[in-house]
């Protein structure tokens, strides 16, 4: 059964019948229908911390998505999840993917940075100052990105940025 049938709040069952009403009068083919479908539920799972069965409904949803843009926030969202479960190096390769088929995404530009400032901070931990410095400089250019996409927000990462005299 589709999670969409089986949520139990008010809001989570009025948002799911106004979703399968706009599915059946706005003019879609089967597999975008699918794919929504599946968007919907992994969201629904990850909202609730549910990320293995969100996992699942994302990585199904990418099979009959076609249109770029929708595909790059099926997967930003994996990329939060992979995020959340600190396995990085994954989050990185769908935050990526996400930006290939959509580079407007100054989310993913902030989470790759936010990734890249976390491992610089590692790296000083460790001792190795010069590959913290390239993990600094790496999240300075996402962060120059996420900003010049949407001026006004992420002021930390502009304050960082400045503060670390790499902001342009």
């Amino acid at each position: 059964m589709p999670r969409s049938r089986i949520n139990g709040n008010f809001i989570d069952k009025t948002s799911s019948i106004v979703a399968n009403i706009l599915l059946r009068i706005i003019p879609t083919t089967s597999g975008e229908k699918k794919a929504f479908t599946y968007y919907r539920d992994g969201m629904s799972a990850q909202s609730e911390g549910n990320y293995a069965e969100a996992l699942q409904n994302y990585y199904e949803a990418t099979r009959p998505e076609i249109d770029p843009y929708d595909r790059s926030y099926i997967l930003y969202n994996i990329g939060l999840i992979h995020t959340s479960n600190g396995e990085h190096t994954k989050a990185l390769e769908y935050y990526f993917r996400a930006l290939e088929r959509n580079p407007f995404l100054p989310q993913a530009f902030h989470n790759m940075a936010v990734i890249c400032h976390y491992r610089g901070e590692q790296a000083i931990i460790q001792g190795d100052s010069e590959i913290a410095e390239a993990w600094f400089d790496q999240a300075a250019e996402y962060w120059k990105q996420a900003i010049a996409l949407t001026p006004g927000n992420y002021i930390e990462a502009h304050n960082w940025l400045k503060i670390t005299r790499r902001f342009e």
